[in-house]
């Protein structure tokens, strides 16, 4: 019996299958179980001590998920009303814009179109204005051409401003042209010919007397050239019936510092 052993105990070590490389296949030595087990405990002992030195409000941080992996599954009833709306906005736009370039259903009205557009522009405006404050001879309309040049002024500066705000794009990739590039207007949210138009045609009403027809025919002019923009692709419908708020803002923003008739002759005696 005890000569039976030293050879049964040979026989294992010679035996290939009993190396430690194949051993470690199958069940591991019991020394890399063990150096294992204390490495495990080793490391969980760290991260405990580590979790127990970290902050609450920084283990709060590293138990959320990154934002990219959360989903909202219950949005808010506010937001899914005005990405509704949006939505809607985008298509009506896009659905009108039937003079957006040459292949659209209206692509020949295209240069009639933009001319009618020309007629709402800051830049015309502002040179006629000045045109006619040269050749004024009466107090009353100095006054009236110099209120209405710093209205024109104010319009494109708050307009200028409130699209670098929004950076909105319009609902075609279409480039402004250079007439929109001197006035700021190179953005779609708010509509700056819709703020001009409605400007001027609410002015011209307030401070011109003009008869039935003609204060009809500004109004639909103010309206055919704010939505003349849809039309042509440069603007959503939001866009312009903001800028047609906005504009009847600055009008009243104006009449707040109407300049009296001894400022605008001290300013023109300046100029």
């Amino acid at each position: 019996m005890p000569a039976s052993q030293p050879r049964s105990r040979a026989r294992d070590r010679n035996n290939v299958l009993n190396r430690a490389e194949f051993l470690s296949l199958n069940q591991p030595l019991k020394g890399n179980q063990e150096s294992r087990s204390s490495s495990r405990k080793q490391s969980g002992q760290a991260g405990a001590a580590g979790a127990q030195n970290c902050s609450p409000k920084e283990r709060r941080q590293s138990q959320q998920l990154p934002e990219e992996d959360c989903m909202q599954l219950n949005p808010s009833f506010k937001g899914i009303a005005f990405n509704s709306l949006l939505a809607i906005d985008i298509c009506m736009s896009k659905r009108l814009g039937v003079c957006a370039n040459r292949a659209s259903s209206w692509g020949g009205a295209r240069s009639m179109i933009n001319l009618l557009g020309i007629t709402g522009h800051g830049i015309p405006w502002i040179a006629g204005t000045l045109i006619c404050l040269v050749k004024s001879s009466t107090l009353a309309g100095q006054e009236v051409l110099m209120n209405l040049l710093l209205a024109l002024l104010l319009d494109i500066m708050i307009v200028a401003g409130l699209q670098k705000l929004a950076k909105r794009k319009g609902p075609y990739d279409i480039n402004p042209g250079l007439l929109d590039y001197l006035t700021m207007d190179t953005y779609a949210f708010p509509a700056g010919h819709a703020s001009r138009v409605a400007m001027l045609s609410k002015f011209f009403l307030n401070h011109l007397v003009l008869a039935i027809p003609l204060r009809i025919l500004l109004v639909l002019w103010a309206l055919c050239v704010g939505f003349s923009r849809v039309m042509i692709g440069r603007h959503h419908i939001t866009d312009v019936l903001s800028g047609f708020v906005f504009g009847y803002l600055q009008f009243r923003l104006v009449e707040l510092i109407w300049m009296s008739s001894n400022t605008c002759q001290m300013l023109i005696s300046i100029w």
